[in-house]
């Protein structure tokens, strides 16, 4: 079993945070079919062959990803995927 693990600070209000969070998360959702939901203030996702979590807090947000065998070949490209998310959406690393 392949993981990610990325965390960043920002400079965002909680809302806007959590806003954020949400756009990464229904970009996947269309993008790769995740199925997703609020518990707090971590988002849970999950599909085939894919389970994680994506926790806003005060200034930090941190995604953990675990993929399973056949997606964690591709692991690289998921990741670069969630960095660029994070770019756009919490403001460069």
């Amino acid at each position: 079993m392949s993981e990610i693990h990325i965390r960043r600070t920002h400079t965002l209000t909680p809302d806007q945070a959590r806003a954020a969070a949400e756009r990464v998360a229904a970009d996947l959702r269309a993008k790769h079919q995740l199925d997703y939901e609020w518990q707090d203030d971590t988002l849970v996702f999950a599909r085939s062959g894919v389970t994680g979590q994506l926790e806003v807090d005060g200034d930090t947000v941190e995604i953990r990803i675990k993929l399973g065998f056949l997606l964690g070949m591709f692991r690289s490209t998921f990741e670069a995927e969630i960095h660029k998310f994070f770019d756009e959406e919490f403001g460069p690393a």
